[in-house]
């Protein structure tokens, strides 16, 4: 099922098939981008809503003529400092993109991948890919093949290994109003790295459109998860369950406690992120009652672990 073989994938991908898929950013369920019968797929597979669009990924800027109309000199600016890497640019589509890719609406998310082995299998085929990630609707998001034949070891036949992802979390979601840069989504790429391409920008407060990872509610593991400011208030009023306790860097005065697995990001945001989603596999594994997350400082990629650590919370 795992294998680094391209030629493989990319005979899966011709015949309507989906693959796991590596990036930079995390691992993708892909499929051909112009075939309605796999993009259908992927939906029921992920349990993914049809008004939650997909990113199209392709491998050069000369690809993406084919899929979108009017690109914005911003975008441009954008496309010439991040691709490829873990940017989406939300664009007017072309009519070569179905509407069930875009949740019916005129914009198509769109990216270049960094990752060696993406690049030469979107470059060998003659149609670009649909790649969210490779998880359960609102689960966790993978960094590993594993990870992906894990959550699909009866309904893939085949994960393109490409090792660990990089980056770790997903891509930074960039849209277009008039001349104004909108952030849908926070991810690698971090925000003030986009203002520092095109000077400021606003964030999505609400906006009808729609765009990939913007349910409230995702990246979840099964364990109940708790993020606080406060790690001493927050144990006080909880009992001695099985628990992990995750800290940006200061591990809390309170390191004698049974039942109890502590964890340090040693106060590196960029570690921090490509360790993320790994982490939270590998603490839903223990059999644990609970996981309390210290709150990043909010800068930088600590605002883009902020925001899916919030998100994959149930508890407050």
């Amino acid at each position: 099922m795992i294998t680094t073989n391209t030629d493989k994938a990319k005979q899966v991908l011709e015949n309507d098939g989906i693959i796991g898929f590596p990036t930079e950013t995390v691992y993708g369920l892909a499929g051909n981008a112009l075939s309605e019968k796999a993009i259908r797929s992927i939906f029921q597979l992920k349990n993914r809503p049809l008004d939650n669009p997909l990113i199209v990924h392709v491998s050069s800027l000369d690809k993406i003529d084919f899929i979108t109309e009017n690109m914005p000199n911003k975008a441009h600016q954008l496309a010439d400092k991040f691709w490829p890497g873990p940017l989406t640019l939300l664009l007017k589509k072309s009519d070569k993109i179905s509407d069930l890719v875009t949740a019916g609406q005129e914009t198509v998310a769109v990216r270049i991948p960094n990752h060696p082995i993406a690049l030469k299998l979107l470059e060998s085929l003659d149609f670009p890919l649909v790649a969210p990630s490779a998880n359960p609707y609102q689960s966790i998001s993978p960094t590993s093949a594993k990870h992906v034949a894990d959550y699909f070891e009866n309904e893939l036949t085949l994960v393109l290994d490409g090792g660990f992802c990089e980056k770790g979390l997903e891509s930074t979601i960039v849209g277009f109003e008039d001349d104004d840069v909108v952030i849908y989504r926070l991810g690698s790429i971090p925000l003030e790295d986009i203002e520092a391409c095109v000077g400021k920008v606003k964030m999505n407060t609400g906006r009808d459109l729609k765009s990939p990872g913007m349910a409230k509610k995702h990246y979840s593991p099964k364990t109940p998860l708790i993020v606080t400011k406060n790690i001493e208030e927050v144990l006080q009023r909880l009992d001695n369950r099985k628990r992990s306790i995750v800290c940006f860097d200061q591990l809390p005065n309170v390191q004698e406690m049974e039942n109890t697995i502590f964890y340090s990001f040693h106060g590196d945001l960029d570690f921090a992120a490509s360790r993320l989603y790994s982490l939270l596999h590998e603490l839903d594994d223990q059999n644990l009652d609970i996981l309390i997350f210290e709150e990043f400082p909010n800068i930088g990629l600590g605002k883009t672990i902020n925001d899916r650590i919030k998100r994959a919370s149930e508890l407050k």
